[in-house]
């Protein structure tokens, strides 16, 4: 099975490690990262974004282990449009988080408009931070959480 799955990964986190090991289960896979022009655009809030190619290296390294431990190989390629490389007729699968859903559907829709089958959508639930909320990227930026969801201690001193 040919699984597509795309995003922003800045900085990768257990909750893409959850996308990344569900992908890996159903088949060889394909990343898309988006690119520098359009990672700002995909942005729910407005925050810094590395370079594509820090990125890439990251998460380039963080697949390897994962496609190595599971005989599977990957990609990872260029995101220069919202709905990506999954409206190519190769893929079989796309992985998705919960508020990447809509997403996915339209990708469907336009797989359909151009005579292909469409992606059988697999949801991967969030990961949870240890406070209960989702983990997040922006999260970890702005210094609440770790990548793994631990709160980070606010190194402030209250007792002055």
């Amino acid at each position: 099975m040919q699984v597509a799955l795309g995003g922003t990964f800045d900085p990768i986190h257990d909750g893409h490690r959850r996308l990344f090991e569900r992908a890996f289960e159903l088949g060889d896979v394909t990343v898309g990262l988006t690119s520098d022009e359009l990672a700002p655009a995909t942005r729910h809030v407005d925050r810094y974004v590395r370079p594509f190619d820090e990125r890439a290296a990251d998460l380039r390294d963080e697949l390897a282990a994962i496609a190595e431990a599971r005989d599977r190989s990957f990609e990872v390629r260029t995101l220069e449009e919202p709905t990506g490389i999954a409206t190519e007729p190769q893929f079989d699968a796309l992985v998705v988080s919960p508020e990447t859903v809509d997403g996915g559907k339209r990708i469907n829709e336009i797989r359909r408009e151009r005579g292909h089958d469409a992606l059988e959508l697999v949801v991967v639930p969030h990961a949870r931070a240890e406070d209960g909320d989702i983990i997040s990227s922006t999260r970890i930026v702005n210094g609440e959480i770790d990548e793994h969801g631990n709160l980070v201690a606010d190194e402030t001193d209250h007792s002055a």
